[in-house]
């Protein structure tokens, strides 16, 4: 026994050791908007056309129970970009919210939520740019807000991303979605360069510039397309692949044109890394901001959709490619992660210490790709606002182990679903485990509290 435990020893200061001599990663993070869970080939659609992406998964590990820290884009980009969950932050919908967004029949008000990533919120680019990264950053940002008249604090250019540690921004800024996905864009920040050029392309186009221009050192590299986002607008030549195949997991031609654009464009990226030589030391990470929209997209047998707290809402596509590093690769991960796991492994990848009275929401995801387990036992949500569709209903909730629960802020009414046999969450099995729905509800209940979560107030 004294033998197995010194070898167990010896191996992990080895593999310590050996993390510690090599060189930081370039870091390539890409973030789709409102991608759906069954939105790519390999997550089972046959009916989409997604190459490039499925070839990442091969050389990568799949999670198959990947969730965003939000239902909608700007609160999880928030938590992807700091590590620190929406609730805390206090960006909990999706840009300003108001009564665009709320039902006239309402029991709740919701709470008034910040729209503006503050300057003080130190993001991952700030932390990799301290130990000598180039950073960049390519596409759609929404944490800025628009800026108002005689209220500086409102938002606008001064919150975008070349002053929240990028070297380099190219089309970040306080719009949700493109004017055009065709040149001109109309979008402040991309200069016209070609008529009818396709956005994803030029946003490839400016990532394969600014990787040839800093690969002598380390690089981030954000891009953040604004597909599959509406306009639903995509190359002729892809919508007519696609045009009279609709069905089950093809609702819209022109949506699954687009998802094959931004997997072409995607592709091109990869393959200047490979040309660069840059593959056996770049960490690649790919997902989504928050499930599919039901209008343009097919969930099943996810519940619901983009706004939602049901599965269909949370769980998104998520594939990480960090050579060298445990799994075999191709491998699948069925444990929980959520997106501040992201952030949180950047900063271990890239080797950074926290600064003094620091913390994240997330953890490192290193463990699980090395084979191990995580310890966590539950990922939270926390979202308090009616979707621009109002047909969600606000509420937050909590993923541990098979189970997810879930407690409405109108009328405080509960749902628990085991989703290794209910994944559609067809079944509410709150009345036969109403012991477990407690404690998921206490739970609940303490971390909203720690997070300082703003909540919905009664309408009287």
């Amino acid at each position: 026994m004294r033998n197995i435990v010194l070898v167990f020893v010896v191996l992990l200061f080895l593999q310590t050791a050996l993390f510690a001599a090599e060189p930081r990663p370039n870091i390539l993070f890409i973030v789709l908007d409102d991608l759906g869970w069954m939105d790519l080939n390999c997550q089972g659609n046959k009916n989409l056309n997604t190459p490039r992406i499925d070839a990442l998964a091969k050389r990568g590990v799949r999670f198959t129970s990947a969730y965003s820290a939000s239902p909608v884009c700007s609160p999880t980009r928030g938590a992807l970009i700091t590590g620190l969950c929406p609730a805390r932050l206090h960006i909990t919908q999706h840009g300003k919210d108001g009564p665009g967004f709320w039902p006239k029949e309402r029991s709740i008000q919701p709470p008034l939520a910040e729209h503006v990533l503050p300057l003080k919120s130190v993001t991952i680019a700030e932390r990799l740019k301290e130990v000598g990264y180039a950073t960049g950053f390519f596409g759609k940002w929404h944490l800025s807000g628009e800026s108002e008249a005689n209220n500086p604090n409102a938002g606008g250019p001064g919150f975008w991303p070349e002053h929240q540690g990028f070297d380099i921004n190219v089309g970040g800024c306080g719009i949700g979605g493109p004017p055009t996905y065709f040149d001109p864009y109309r979008i402040s920040n991309i200069k016209p360069r070609k008529k009818g050029e396709y956005l994803t392309d030029r946003l490839a186009d400016e990532t394969i510039s600014f990787m040839q221009a800093n690969q002598a050192k380390p690089m981030c590299i954000c891009l953040w397309t604004y597909n599959v986002h509406f306009p639903f607008e995509a190359p002729a030549d892809l919508i007519a692949k696609f045009k009279g195949k609709e069905g089950p997991g093809l609702k819209n031609p022109t949506y699954a044109a687009q998802i094959e654009a931004t997997d072409r464009a995607i592709g091109r990226v990869i393959d200047e890394i490979d040309r660069l030589r840059l593959t056996d030391n770049t960490l690649v990470i790919f997902t989504s901001d928050n499930g599919g929209w039901e209008g343009a997209t097919d969930n099943r047998p996810l519940r619901s959709g983009k706004g939602d707290l049901y599965e269909g809402g949370l769980r998104v596509p998520l594939i990480i490619c960090w050579p060298n590093l445990g799994l075999p690769l191709g491998s699948t991960i069925d444990a929980p992660v959520i997106s501040m796991d992201l952030a949180a492994t950047i900063i271990d990848a890239a080797k950074i210490k926290l600064r003094p009275g620091d913390s994240l929401d997330g953890t490192s995801l290193r463990p699980l790709l090395l084979g191990q387990k995580l310890d966590r036992d539950s990922i939270y949500f926390h979202y308090p606002h009616y979707a621009w569709h109002r047909s969600n209903r606000p509420g937050g909730a909590i993923r541990s182990g098979s189970y997810k629960f879930i407690r409405r802020y109108d009328d405080n009414s509960l749902e628990l679903y085991d989703l290794s046999n209910d994944l559609g969450e067809k079944q509410n099995l709150v009345q036969q485990k109403p012991v477990l729905a407690a404690k998921y509800d206490k739970q609940l209940a303490g971390w909203l509290q720690e997070t300082t979560a703003q909540m919905p107030t009664p309408i009287k």
